[in-house]
């Protein structure tokens, strides 16, 4: 006698079970629901799920099931159409980051541009720059407890609504504290968008593929920040048109996001939501996973003090506005080649050692370039060197942030992962300013190659402090 499933109901339903040894096919099994039309939805999903399980492609071909049409198909619903939305939800994410990335790329260079025509001072300039980076910071401790309550969508929506909205009020009027607050709006407005899509991306990516997705999204960033500074030749046509435009592409890939379904962080565990709930889980993202804050922190303070102090460093050592304009996009494009190739390694071999070799080549080309800070040519290949190796580090950063925390806390991780970049984006120029005033030669690079140092020694001790730890364990 053949065994067989029995599904009580209305209507009893007797199926051959095929044998264990035999391989799934979950394809083939859908089409029942389209012989089966008399049963109630949720009992035909219940009853699909079961044979999904059993049944195997020459039992399929036993009960003379045909395909049906592709459209039949998607209609009653497969794990194909789920990653389908999967693969839309990640592209679009990942096209936000990029208009995001665009926008601040384009904010920078623009508005110092704009400033410096009207005679503002340097010192004024570079204060409102850090509007941005003070909106982030003010945002950070308050990011959490909204994501619980409205999920990643809405989030994504408003953030997207303050950046579209400040863009657009740029050319209303030509203030230096109106544009403070207007560049401090969109410190907030970004932060939201980068928190929820961070959050969102590592929270449905497979650990197998997580690195893979957090550099492509790193990635997307980095190609839109490289184009940003493109947008202000329009400003000899008109004043007000990079801001439209940006707003314009903001707003467009925006609706987008109208498409996916809401969803909310994980809540198992989480403890309050609260004001200090929050300071609470900061903690514990301290406790367990401090030393993957580090790569973000060192990155902020990089990528800064890159963009704000070697233009400087350059011109007082003899080096040409030209060789300035070659030698920062070089480390920018190094950094594009090589994220999504670091990012499937990380996957590979694991986070920590992939960031350890990374640490240790940033510091040689960094103390490779004090040594040549006089040749454009070798500055050229050392930034470049440095680009494809620390230019990942804010992914894999996030990345290895999320394999050591339980997902109730990769919210608040992001959070911290955002505070410590912001931190690094802050002290960076200030302390790379000092450094070029009161040392002279190449101590610009030999500080940058001491911070990427620091980072490597803590990414070693943490390792042999957990290597130590699973020793005891196993004794």
């Amino acid at each position: 006698m053949i065994p067989v499933i029995e599904m009580g109901g209305n209507h009893t339903l007797r199926y051959p079970i095929p044998p264990a040894s035999q391989t799934l096919n979950h394809c083939k099994i859908r089409l029942l629901a389209f012989y089966i039309p008399f049963l109630h939805h949720s009992f035909l999903n219940m009853l699909v799920d079961v044979l999904i399980l059993l049944y195997s492609p020459a039992y399929c071909q036993t009960l003379k099931l045909r395909v049906p049409s592709k459209k039949i198909f998607t209609t009653i619903g497969s794990f194909d159409k789920m990653n389908q939305t999967l693969a839309f939800r990640f592209k679009v994410l990942v096209g936000i980051v990029a208009i995001s990335g665009f926008s601040q790329g384009m904010l920078l260079p623009l508005i110092a541009i704009i400033f410096e025509q009207d005679g503002l001072s340097s010192s004024l300039n570079g204060l409102n720059a850090t509007a941005l980076y003070i909106g982030i910071l003010l945002a950070s401790p308050l990011m959490e407890r909204p994501l619980q309550k409205i999920g990643y969508k809405p989030m994504i929506i408003i953030g997207g609504i303050i950046v579209a909205v400040s863009l657009l009020l740029f050319p209303v009027w030509k203030s230096f504290w109106f544009w403070f607050a207007l560049r401090l709006l969109i410190g907030i407005g970004d932060h939201m968008l980068h928190f929820a899509t961070q959050t969102w991306i590592t929270s449905f990516s497979p650990k197998e593929r997580r690195g893979r997705n957090i550099s492509i999204y790193g990635v997307s960033f980095g190609i839109g920040f490289a184009v940003g500074p493109m947008m202000t030749q329009l400003i000899t046509i008109h004043q007000a048109l990079p801001f439209i435009i940006s707003s314009l592409l903001s707003l467009t890939v925006w609706m987008f996001v109208f498409r996916l379904q809401n969803e909310f962080p994980e809540e198992q565990n989480i403890g309050s939501a609260s004001f200090l709930g929050s300071f609470h889980r900061f903690g514990k993202v301290l406790q367990y996973a401090w030393v993957a804050l580090l790569p973000p922190l060192g990155y902020g303070f990089l990528e800064a003090s890159l963009n704000g102090n070697f233009p400087v460093f350059a011109l007082r050592n003899g080096l040409s506005i030209e060789a300035v304009a070659i030698l920062l996009p070089a480390f920018a494009v190094g950094s594009i080649i090589s994220q999504v190739p670091l990012g499937i390694l990380s996957d590979k071999y694991g986070r920590q050692h992939v960031l350890l070799i990374v640490m240790m080549i940033g510091f040689l080309c960094f103390s490779a370039a004090g040594i040549v800070s006089e040749s454009t040519v070798g500055l050229f290949i050392c930034f470049t060197l440095a680009g494809m190796a620390v230019g990942s580090t804010f992914s894999l950063g996030i990345s290895y942030m999320t394999d050591l925390l339980p997902k109730e806390l990769l919210p608040a991780g992001n959070i911290m992962c955002g505070i410590f970049f912001s931190f690094g984006s802050m002290i960076g120029p200030f302390i790379g300013g000092i450094t070029i005033d009161w040392f002279k030669g190449s101590s610009f690079f030999y500080l940058i190659a001491s911070m990427m140092l620091m980072i490597f020694v803590s990414l070693l001790l943490f390792s042999l402090q957990n290597k130590r730890g699973e020793i005891t364990q196993n004794n």
